[in-house]
């Protein structure tokens, strides 16, 4: 567990920050950044995506044995308005936890508490070979 939690190189790219987190639930944080805009001046929905998706394996990391581990093999995300300044969080809960796989719910909403996106996402949980 310790080691997902910190070690994200990814996540330091983008400034994804690690808020909460219990069993089968997590809450990320990313702010605003100039380096994640596009030329319209508001942040990537990849960044966003990506946000979703690490609060969901969070949410999960917590419920599988010390001897799975998880990755991703499904998600979408709707986006409702867009990012541009300040800060948003992804609150990911887990909704179904199965043998193999594992369903995860994220909204994902700015300081002022809009919603900014919602997103779902499949983990599959095997063995960890390593």
């Amino acid at each position: 567990m310790e080691r997902v939690k910190t070690k994200q190189p990814y996540w330091g790219l983008l400034g994804i920050e690690l808020v909460d987190i219990k069993k089968g639930w997590a809450k990320l944080r990313l702010p605003f950044s100039e380096k994640l805009i596009h030329p319209y001046g508001i942040v990537n929905g990849g960044a966003i995506f990506s946000l979703a998706d690490a609060a969901v394996a969070m949410a999960l990391i917590g419920l599988i044995e010390r001897d799975e581990q998880c990755t991703t093999i499904e998600m979408n995300i709707n986006y409702v308005r867009p990012f541009g300044d300040g800060e948003i969080t992804a609150e990911a809960k887990i909704v179904n936890k199965g043998r193999s796989t594992a369903l995860g719910d994220v909204d994902i909403i700015d300081q002022r508490g809009r919603l900014i996106a919602k997103s779902k996402a499949t983990y599959m949980i095997m063995e960890d070979d390593n």
